[in-house]
């Protein structure tokens, strides 16, 4: 008896909102900096990752009931792997990113993807959630994959009279930053949307995850 009011008071709209805070700082990092090194990309995912793992943790506790927190357990255990893996300086380098975050997308996007599937046929809350941040993940490992690591392209601003190299890392921090971006705003929306007061049957937590991280 003593879970409800903890149900009430933490739903997963708060643990939606605390990542979009969480996508929204790594997304703003990336923009307003000039460095897109793979030192730099990494050093902001390894916060990113570890951030979001503390919010799914804690909400594991929180907001989900016991025996209903298979999800939220399992995206935190990917998130501060990945993040600690990323954080280890002297593996950081093009190569690393690429294969690192693209892993970590996949395997993020295909589990919080699959909770939201399961949780639109039951007709629970968040799935569209889930199904949409799930999917954008698996896109994201795509599109990093799809980036040459060795890639280098040479080009000059004839105004600025001076010439700039456009490298493979840089469009893969780039493409981190808009993923962040994205799940930031999308998020955002979702945690702060009206919900329906619908008294139903309460949903297994790992049924109607709000997104991923």
């Amino acid at each position: 008896m003593s879970s409800a009011p903890a149900a009430r008071q933490f739903e997963v709209r708060h643990l939606q909102i605390a990542r979009a805070v969480a996508a929204a700082i790594a997304a703003a990092m990336i923009t307003f900096s000039p460095d897109h090194s793979s030192a730099f990309g990494l050093s902001v995912f390894s916060g990113f990752a570890i951030l979001t793992a503390i919010f799914m943790f804690v909400a594991a506790w929180l907001v989900y009931p016991a025996g209903r927190r298979g999800v939220a357990v399992l995206l935190g255990i990917l998130d501060v792997v990945a993040g600690m893996v990323a954080g280890v300086g002297p593996l950081r380098s093009d190569t690393t990113f690429f294969v690192l975050v693209a892993v970590w997308a996949v395997a993020t996007g295909v589990a919080e993807g699959v909770s939201g599937l399961r949780a639109r046929r039951a007709a629970r809350t968040q799935a569209r959630d889930a199904i949409f941040v799930g999917a954008l993940g698996v896109v994201f490992a795509i599109a990093l994959l799809c980036v040459p690591a060795g890639y280098a392209l040479n080009y000059t601003i004839e105004e600025a009279h001076q010439t700039f190299t456009l490298t493979g890392i840089t469009i893969g921090v780039g493409i981190f930053g808009a993923y962040a971006a994205i799940v930031a705003v999308y998020l955002g929306i979702a945690g702060f949307s009206p919900r329906n007061t619908v008294t139903a049957e309460p949903a297994p937590a790992d049924e109607h995850f709000g997104g991923a991280a």
